[in-house]
This record gives structure tokens, C-alpha cells and sequence, in this order.
């Protein structure tokens, strides 16, 4: 039984509980072989073997033609009859009305009739509200839909519109700021943030950098004194550690300072890491950013821009 005839019977309790009796009236009613043939396939579930043999009464017992045509009904509108069809039952039961007056059959098909032309009124409104429930439903996904494209169209123009203030204001960031502790990059002009981004450090950052392979990030001030489009980590700022406080440690320390400090992009053939690349400090002591975060903070910034890096 599909869907729609479950939900049919649901709805008519009263038209399912007089067809549920019906295997009572059937085989009390059976006189004639031939009726009983017709009422046990009907029992056993047979119910196209069923309705052929009373197709087969019907030719060869016509004053019992009222009864057939009332049994036949009742098949046809039986629930667990997968090929039910009511319209075929309306037939049989509007039939005896028709055609047979005195049949005692009359009352049951005129209560049979009531209870099936509801159940098809109930049918076709619950298809309707479920073709409304459908159709409302894709309304609904088409605008998340939308929604979802407008958030896009949205997070893009505001990209448009921060890289077009960075471009607008190229040479006039008054330093980058780099603050180990909070992991975070920021490009200041007079005072003011203007972009910050999540960057790794070098893979032992606390403390400042004392000589070559320590791992650490410097902590300074410094300026970015060169760049290299043609670097292993996509593009690289470099900057110009040591300093003569640093020089002055590593002399003291008796040690090399170390060099080649870089703020850069991540590492050639790897850009689909993305920012995911920051849950781990994993430089030998360089500030990382994504690929195109570095080509937006070079594009910032030119060289001789001070870098300024905090604890």
C-alpha cells in the first residue's frame, strides 16, 4: 500500500472499520460454490482472482447481480487491496442504487458511497496542502539560496573595499605592528589599525631571538628592507634583523644573531592551506600570513616601512 492510500485510510476509520467486517458479510452471505471461490481468494488476499471470478458470476447468476456488485465494491475499496480503486467501487455501489430498488443491499451501498466520496475529498485536499507544503518549501530554499549569494556578493565588496583603502593609502602606513603574544599583524596609519591578520610564528616564539636556530621570532624595531617575488614561501618582506641591539646580545652571548627574518606567505605548492596554517607555530622564526595576505600587505607597504615587534 503506497503513502497515499495509507494517509486515505487513516482519515476513514468508519469506511475501514465497515470494510474490515466485510470477510463476515462475505462468507455469511456465500451460498453458491462459485460465491465461495470469489469470497475465499478474497480472504486469502487474492483480490484480482477474486474480482475475475465474480466477473464470471455476474455472466452466469443475473438475479444475484445486486450482491456481486455490492462484494465487488467492497473489494475494490478494501485497504489492504494495493490496486484498489474507488472509483470502480462508486461504480458498483451507485449501480445497485440505479438499477436494483428493491435490493437489500441499498443501505449499505448508499453508507459505502458517503464514506468513499469523502475519502476521496479528504485525499484531494491533503494532495493539495502537500503540494502547497512542497511548493513553499522550495520557496524557502530558493531564497537561502539568495541569501547565501548575497552573503557572498556582501563579504566580497567589503574585501573590494578594504584593498581599495590599503591600495589608496599605499605609503601612508605608518608602520607594521607585530605582536608575538596575541599572534596577530597589524598595518597602523597615524595611530590607527587599519587591517590585522593571524599569522605563525617562528616554532620556539617566547623570548626575543638570540642567535641563528634558536626558532625564535625577534622582538624589536626594525624596517622592511627588501622583498623577493621569487621566495620559497610565495613572496617575502624582509626585514632588517639584526639590529644594533641585537648585534650587541649576540655579542655578549659570544653567539651569530642569525638573519634572513621575513614576513612571507606559506611555502611554495601549500596554498590551500590557508588559514588553517596559524593553529601551529611552524616557521624557524619568520611572521607567516596566507598568500594573499601577503600580497595585500605588500602591496601596503613599501620598503622602509618600520616594523615594530612586541612580546
Amino acid at each position: 500500500m503506497d503513502k497515499k492510500q495509507k494517509r486515505t485510510g487513516a482519515y476513514l476509520y468508519l469506511l475501514s472499520a465497515c470494510i474490515m467486517m466485510s470477510p463476515i458479510l462475505l462468507c455469511g452471505c456465500s451460498t453458491g460454490s462459485t460465491f465461495k471461490e470469489a469470497n475465499d481468494l478474497f480472504s486469502q488476499g487474492n483480490y484480482a482472482a477474486s474480482l475475475n471470478k465474480y466477473e464470471q458470476i455476474i455472466e452466469k447468476e443475473p438475479t444475484e447481480r445486486d450482491r456481486v456488485l455490492f462484494e465487488m465494491g467492497i473489494v475494490y475499496a478494501y485497504p489492504s487491496n494495493e490496486q484498489k480503486d474507488y472509483q470502480k467501487a462508486l461504480e458498483c455501489f451507485q449501480k445497485i442504487l440505479k438499477d436494483y430498488p428493491e435490493s437489500k443491499y441499498r443501505q449499505n451501498s448508499a453508507e459505502m458511497i458517503s464514506h468513499i466520496t469523502d475519502a476521496i475529498l479528504k485525499d484531494k485536499k491533503i494532495t493539495t496542502q502537500q503540494a502547497q507544503i512542497a511548493t513553499l518549501g522550495q520557496e524557502v530554499k530558493n531564497k537561502e539560496n539568495e541569501i547565501v549569494t548575497l552573503q557572498k556578493r556582501i563579504e566580497g565588496l567589503e574585501q573590494d573595499l578594504q584593498n581599495a583603502l590599503l591600495a589608496a593609502q599605499k605609503g601612508q602606513i605608518s608602520k607594521i605592528l607585530i605582536e608575538k603574544k596575541e599572534r596577530r599583524l597589524s598595518l597602523i596609519s597615524k595611530d590607527k589599525v587599519l587591517k590585522s591578520y593571524k599569522i605563525a610564528l617562528g616554532g620556539n616564539p617566547n623570548g626575543p631571538k638570540e642567535r641563528i636556530g634558536d626558532g625564535k621570532t625577534p622582538e624589536g624595531t626594525y624596517i622592511i628592507d627588501s622583498r623577493n617575488r621569487d621566495s620559497r614561501y610565495h613572496l617575502s618582506l624582509h626585514i632588517s634583523y639584526p639590529n644594533e641591539k641585537d648585534k650587541k646580545r649576540s655579542r655578549e652571548l659570544g653567539v651569530s644573531p642569525g638573519g634572513n627574518i621575513m614576513i612571507h606567505g606559506l611555502k611554495n605548492g601549500f596554498s590551500w592551506v590557508g588559514e588553517s596554517h596559524t593553529a601551529v607555530d611552524w616557521t624557524e622564526g619568520c611572521i607567516a600570513v596566507t598568500d594573499e595576505e601577503i600580497e595585500e600587505i605588500a602591496q601596503s607597504v613599501p620598503n622602509g616601512t618600520p616594523v615594530e615587534i612586541r612580546p
